[in-house]
């Protein structure tokens, strides 16, 4: 033992009871691995006041009681977009105890909630619903030679404005994706910069990065699927298949006739299931 602190109860009422009996201080801290002003401090604090119990802390009280955490806890469930200065005007509100928001994070991490990004989701109809399950239906039994075949393509926009998403939401541990915990983003703000590439089992296609102007499904055709698209589909198997979304270029009429006239095999897409196309996870 190195410090007072250390000593249980009963290891104290037996020290005591070896002094009270006599026995000689040097034999009990050898015993104990216990240093001389310990045992002496103990004796000492045993003879004034015939207790052993520990003082009570000298420091600064604490600012909030358990009934007012209990009530930052609940309001915070309530509502997970708050931040820490909202919740401390709300707590000053509902009790009159003015905390800063240093302390709100405090107390509510001792209660497992930490201030963290909300995950990032599209809205979802009960449509969308329903053919996302149909489609992972069918294809839930594919064997890797069958996933091999397919060539995992999409647009990523990155902006050119900072996007700091600094809107945090209080959650448990293993409660990322639980709907009170999940932000739902539908569309970009300001400019950027548009680029396109595919990905397959063994292998990837060039990232291609698009001029300034809209991706038409011209610009689709002459730019992403003759050069990439094409050659891809010469060099693998005839059981290749094409997965891209559903976005407007992707679906025109000339694209299409396209597809159809170099034999590419398009896989159904269920509309708004981005996090179904592995090449959204790279």
């Amino acid at each position: 033992m190195s410090n007072h602190q250390r000593l249980g109860d009963g290891m104290r009422w037996r020290i005591v009871g070896r002094l009270e009996a006599g026995q000689a201080q040097v034999q009990i801290c050898r015993e104990f691995n216990l240093t001389p002003s310990i045992m002496c401090n103990l004796w000492k604090q045993f003879q004034d006041t015939g207790s052993i119990e520990r003082k009570p802390g000298q420091g600064r009280p604490r600012a909030t009681t358990a009934t007012e955490d209990r009530h930052l806890s609940i309001i915070v469930r309530r509502k997970r977009g708050a931040t820490a200065s909202q919740l401390s005007r709300d707590l000053y509100a509902a009790t009159g105890t003015r905390v800063s928001r240093v302390t709100v994070y405090k107390r509510l991490n001792e209660t497992g909630l930490f201030a963290r990004r909300p995950a990032v989701c599209v809205p979802l109809t009960s449509t969308n619903r329903r053919v996302r399950l149909a489609w992972c239906r069918e294809h839930r039994d594919w064997s890797m030679n069958q996933w091999a075949t397919v060539l995992f393509t999409d647009e990523s926009r990155f902006s050119r404005n900072t996007d700091s998403r600094r809107t945090f939401t209080w959650r448990e541990p293993g409660t990322r994706y639980l709907p009170s915990n999940v932000r739902e983003i539908d569309h970009y703000g300001g400019g950027g910069l548009m680029v396109w590439a595919g990905i397959m089992l063994d292998g990837r296609t060039p990232l291609h990065v698009f001029e300034r102007g809209t991706v038409t499904g011209v610009r689709y055709r002459d730019e992403i699927l003759e050069p990439y698209v094409r050659l891809f589909r010469g060099a693998i198997v005839p059981e290749f298949i094409l997965m891209d979304d559903n976005a407007r270029p992707h679906r025109s009429l000339l694209v299409d006739e396209f597809l159809e006239s170099e034999d590419i095999r398009r896989m159904d897409w269920p509309a708004r299931s981005p996090d179904l196309n592995p090449i959204e996870h790279v």
